[in-house]
């Protein structure tokens, strides 16, 4: 049993300065006769030290009674704390540390004359002999003491030694779309322009926010996605690259350049017509038009269609007279209220008392002073849980008069006779379609989400490579958290879904850009779906993240309060997300049933053909128990196991819904009996679709090595969701529980084999240190 005087807050100057040496000698636990000898001696030879010094310091070479694990770890904290002091020519001196420690003591002791009695020759001499006569010591023991962030760098080297592929090649998969884009604006938010500082007063965080997205403006970066002959460059590609980046720096400017550029100047842009395009285009991508997306309302989110607002054709004056006619109708957390000149709004459109519903009316909000102009109300929404960044602000209209030139007239127009004519004769056909043209905000937003989940994933990766907890006993080294098996299900599969979504969002962003009329509507679905998937997975990952850096996590320094508060409102804004995943539901279960519609008694045929071929290669007694590594490795094997689950939820509730029906239910109330079903097909639809690319992706991946680790990452992030949904599968007889567990221990493994090749993955990401600026991960 081993005891010891109490730990005091500061050892006197004499304690300190000999505290090293005495780390050394007990640094094996074992203080041995020649050790005892020797440290007695000198503590009696030592001039410097005072009685009640030596009387510790004979306490702690009494071979009997060790140092507790306490004491020793409390010696260990002291020596690398004052070992960061030293210059480091000097940290490979413990005598060297020991003076170090001594002069700090000192200055808290109020010792006279210290630094002469500290730096004077004859103490550095007797130090270096002390440390001399303890012999050679241990590498290990001096690692402990002297490991800084070189030594921690160097780790890091370590690891990406570890990989086998480059992470530069890599880079290059993932960032296909506009690479030298990429580079660009990274290279820019490296400038001190943007140097980016924690700035509490939301006021002025928003100008600073206002100040960068100009800055944007003047790279030409706002107009991207207009026509040329408007100062654009035709290229949504580039905008919702651009959009991407911005999510690795800061998401308030991320959303304030969306705001103006996307969502107004977009609305402009895809519902306006050319008299619209050649007025306001151009000084919105520059800027000096600011505007906003007046949209959502008090009393009405999700359901636009419903919107309270007004927009009342005055046919004396050719004029519409926009009115907002309850509180509730007040528009509601609109981005960039406070500094907007005019807003896009959306309002029902009445014309000669007939209402044809929602359009969208141009209203000007301010003059060129900045001064609110009449009938208008605009007030703060005040401080958010993140994006204090981005003034989102409440707007009322009081009978406001614009010219009936500022309806955006794609869709729908009245001419000077006050004849309301549409291309689209069908009222909802007209509403969808509209709503359509805007679906550029779902295809951009999960893409900044997942900047800030692979910001996220980044920081917590190279903090877990760095970070030791615990050893195998009290002489070994402590162990790397992330090889912690518990550490590595926490984080690897969270990367292996990062990279799926990477490539699923990269799938989505070219079905929209070759969108036409007849396959927009699936791309909306698909839009839906990824948006709600991907940003749920932000919101998860950066908890996991958080939580997996411990306190370091918690400091707003580390950037996890920011990215955490910032990107939480992405499952809301641009649909919430449960809504957008009823709509998918609905969406995959219209072209289910239209695909029987067209192809009648031969698609019928089709799928009960699929069904019975399914029953006899998937749900076979050999199939459902098969547990081989072999099997269960195989990419055809994952994507069968998500085709089923996503083709027996689409017939359970067809079936359901029409029973419900027949039974006498509207289609309405079938519908919210089968929502919660429905959310489940909406999820089994987006992760089958998920897969199929990162599938498609390793298959043409030509680099050897880079295919290998793409196939395990594929794999984890196949199997994992399999092990997520064991319980469904259970339940339907796909896989009996020796395959679940099979499947379970295959991600054990996983998660190992890419623990070793995670540094590199993250790399791959791409995120400068400068904008990485989490001081854990640096």
């Amino acid at each position: 049993m081993s005891t010891n005087p109490p730990i005091l807050p500061f050892y006197s100057p004499g304690v300190q300065s000999l505290m090293p040496m005495f780390y050394v000698a007990w640094a094996d636990r074992v203080l041995s006769p020649s050790e005892v000898e020797l440290l007695q001696q000198k503590v009696q030879e030592l001039g410097f030290l005072k009685p009640q010094e030596k009387a510790i310091l004979q306490q702690w070479m009494n071979p009997a009674r060790p140092p507790s694990r306490e004491l020793f770890k409390h010696w260990e904290i002291e020596l690398r704390k004052s070992a960061q002091q030293l210059p480091k020519e000097k940290r490979n001196s413990f005598a060297a540390l020991g003076i170090e420690m001594a002069q700090r003591s000192a200055v808290q002791y109020l010792e006279p004359d210290a630094n002469i009695k500290w730096s004077s020759e004859e103490t550095k001499q007797a130090l270096e002999g002390l440390e001399k006569a303890l012999g050679d010591i241990d590498t290990l023991t001096f690692q402990r003491i002297f490991q800084d962030k070189v030594n921690e760098e160097r780790e890091l080297d370590s690891e990406r030694c570890k990989a086998t592929f480059s992470a530069d090649s890599m880079g290059q998969l993932l960032d296909k779309h506009k690479p030298e884009l990429r580079q660009r604006v990274k290279t820019l938010l490296q400038d001190p322009a943007f140097q980016r500082d924690i700035i509490p007063d939301k006021d002025a965080y928003r100008l600073k926010i206002l100040e960068w997205t100009k800055l944007l403006a003047a790279q030409g970066f706002g107009a991207l996605a207009y026509p040329t002959e408007y100062g654009g460059g035709s290229d949504m590609e580039a905008y919702a690259t651009i959009f991407e980046m911005l999510g690795y720096f800061d998401m308030s400017l991320a959303i304030k350049f969306g705001v103006q550029f996307g969502l107004f100047g977009g609305s402009v842009h895809a519902l306006g017509t050319e008299r619209h395009h050649a007025k306001y285009l151009k000084d919105i991508g520059t800027l000096d038009l600011a505007g906003c997306f007046a949209m959502t309302e008090t009393g009405h989110g999700s359901n636009v269609r419903q919107l309270e607002t007004t927009a009342t054709y005055d046919p004396i004056t050719d004029e519409f007279v926009v009115h907002s006619p309850t509180l509730a109708a007040g528009k509601e957390y609109i981005g960039n209220a406070l500094h907007s000149q005019m807003a896009s709004v959306f309002c029902q459109l009445i014309v000669k008392g007939e209402n044809h519903g929602v359009h969208a009316v141009l209203v000007p909000l301010r003059d060129e002073n900045g001064n609110l102009l009449e009938g208008r109300t605009v007030k703060d929404n005040g401080y958010k849980l993140g994006l204090n960044g981005v003034d989102n602000g409440r707007i009322w209209f009081d009978q406001v008069r614009v010219p009936r030139e500022n309806l955006l007239n794609r869709f729908g127009d009245v001419d000077e006779n006050g004849e309301y004519s549409s291309p689209i004769e069908n009222p909802s056909r007209r509403f969808f379609t509209m709503l359509g043209t805007l679906v550029g905000g779902r295809v951009c937003v999960p893409r900044a989400g997942l900047s800030g989940a692979k910001t996220g994933l980044n920081i917590a990766i190279n903090y877990a490579l760095k970070r030791r907890q615990f050893g195998k006993d009290f002489n070994t080294p402590e162990v790397l958290i992330l090889d912690y098996p518990s550490h590595q299900r926490r984080l690897m599969p969270l990367l292996a879904k990062a990279y799926a979504l990477n490539f699923g969002l990269d799938h989505l962003l070219e079905r929209f850009l070759e969108a036409d009329e007849e396959s927009i509507r699936e791309v909306e679905t698909l839009a839906a779906g990824m948006k709600s998937y991907a940003t749920w997975f932000t919101t998860e990952t950066l908890q996991e993240c958080r939580e997996a850096c411990g306190g370091k996590g918690y400091l707003a320094e580390n950037r996890f309060a920011d990215l955490k508060a910032d990107t939480d409102i992405f499952t809301t804004f641009e649909g919430d997300n449960t809504v957008l995943m009823q709509l998918v539901a609905k969406g995959v279960l219209t072209t289910f049933r239209q695909s029987f519609n067209e192809e009648g008694a031969f698609g019928m045929l089709r799928f009960v053909g699929g069904q019975v071929a399914t029953a006899i290669t998937e749900m076979n007694p050999i199939t459902v128990r098969n547990s081989s590594r072999e099997h269960l490795l195989d990419s055809a094997t994952h994507l069968q196991a998500f085709e089923y689950r996503e083709d027996r939820m689409k017939l359970y509730i067809s079936q359901k819904m029409r029973g419900l029906i027949k039974d006498g239910n509207s289609a309405y109330d079938a519908a919210m009996r089968c929502q919660r079903a429905m959310l489940d097909l909406a999820e089994a639809f987006v992760e089958r679709t998920v897969l199929e690319q990162f599938i498609k992706v390793v298959e043409v991946e030509e680099n050897v090595e880079q295919k290998a680790v793409l196939k395990q990452v594929c794999d984890l992030y196949a199997l994992h969701t399999i092990e997520q949904h064991k319980g469904w599968y259970l339940e339907r007889g796909y896989m009996e529980s020796a395959k679940t567990k099979a499947v379970t221990k295959l991600v054990d493994e996983l998660c190992a084999t890419v623990r070793h090749q995670s540094c590199a993955l993250v790399d791959a990401f791409g995120i400068p240190r400068e904008l990485l600026a989490a001081p854990i991960a640096l």
